[in-house]
């Protein structure tokens, strides 16, 4: 199946910007139009959703979102009520938004909270924005959890996964409109292979790994397997 370069949560926001450049065009003069081609062509960029690599290391955890990880560090879990590695990765106006699930298993929990709209670079956007959370646990029982956050101007998370879904490392199962934030909680144990202020893409940036019991499976009979 052919990857869509336009990711289908911008198709509409792409027409409308783009048939109203072309009316102004031709209804009044050029000048006028600048500004509308600008926003279409920021529209465009945008709802951008090239393809990835997707590695498939035994252990590796991949990168959820396209953006810059502003935070690392070991944190209460809020979700699974434990220790953890927490590692949040911020995206701007600029990055591409669709998020990827980090580790290959099966989903087992997922929750949605209703919050504010802080700047998501903020370290308290990942307990009191509206955010949307899903556990996932890998075909060797470990627990991941990762976590979509709206941001200063977000006003729309998407999750297309549910409790009981199998999903692959590096499958697309979300987008968030307009700046935001994704965090994910991995075991205290788990080693971190990204820095503070580094860019990272969704899919296919290994962010860290957790040993071989950890590993990555993406086969269906795995899958299949997991979720019975």
């Amino acid at each position: 199946m052919k990857h869509p370069i336009i990711a289908r949560e911008g198709w509409l926001y792409v027409l409308i910007t783009l048939g109203v450049a072309v009316l102004v065009t031709l209804t009044a003069a050029w000048w006028w139009a600048v500004p509308f081609w600008l926003l279409f062509i920021f529209v465009l960029q945008f709802f951008r959703d090239p393809p990835r690599p997707i590695p498939s290391e035994p252990g590796a955890v991949l990168s959820p979102a396209h953006g810059k990880v502003v935070a690392i560090g070991e944190v209460d879990d809020p979700y699974l009520k434990r220790r953890a590695y927490r590692i949040s990765i911020f995206m701007n106006v600029f990055s591409v938004h669709s998020n990827r699930t980090p580790v290959g298993g099966v989903v087992r929990g997922r929750w949605y909270y209703p919050g504010r709209f802080f700047n998501a670079a903020m370290d308290k956007a990942s307990l009191e924005n509206e955010r949307n959370a899903l556990w996932i646990r890998t075909v060797s029982g470990i627990d991941v959890v990762v976590v979509q956050i709206a941001g200063l101007i977000a006003r729309r998370i998407l999750c297309y996964v549910e409790k009981g879904d199998p999903v692959a490392g590096g499958e697309r199962y979300g987008f968030i409109r307009f700046g935001s934030r994704v965090d994910v909680y991995l075991p205290p144990d788990a080693r971190v292979d990204v820095k503070l202020g580094q860019w990272v893409q969704a899919g296919s940036v290994v962010i860290a790994r957790m040993g071989g019991a950890a590993a990555v499976d993406e086969t269906p009979d795995a899958l299949a397997e997991a979720s019975s």
